[in-house]
């Protein structure tokens, strides 16, 4: 548990408070026009390593054998379909379905997402 703590602690704090300390001035430069468009152009790289992690993690999460696998330049994540962790994929459809459907908030959606996933790991145990 301490160790969950001082990981989740390194992790968030030194981001946050640089977000919370640049936020002012963030503001500011958008009105300029120059850095306005440096600031989309990071705005889309934020947003494109962001889809790549989630892509990265659900798949991992997902099947139970995900390799890289590369043509020249290019490089893509090959999964064996008939590895899919069926109690994973069916926790990901009800927070899908509880976030997209119902309109869920963040905190009552993994409220409820962390239950039902100690409930079926007590239920069903490795």
């Amino acid at each position: 548990m301490l160790g969950a703590a001082l990981t989740t602690w390194v992790t968030f704090v030194p981001p946050m408070t640089l977000i919370f300390a640049g936020a002012p001035f963030v503001e500011q430069l958008r009105a300029n026009q120059r850095l306005s468009g440096a600031l989309a152009a990071i705005t889309a790289a934020v947003v494109g390593v962001i889809l790549n992690l989630t892509v990265w993690f659900a798949l991992h999460v997902l099947f139970g054998e995900v390799s890289e696998a590369r043509a020249g330049p290019l490089r893509w994540y090959a999964f064996d379909p008939l590895a899919l962790d069926l109690k994973a994929a069916a926790l990901a459809l009800v927070a899908a379905v509880l976030a997209f459907r119902f309109h869920r908030g963040l905190v009552e959606l993994v409220l409820v997402m962390a239950a039902l996933g100690i409930a079926i790991r007590f239920a069903f145990p490795s």
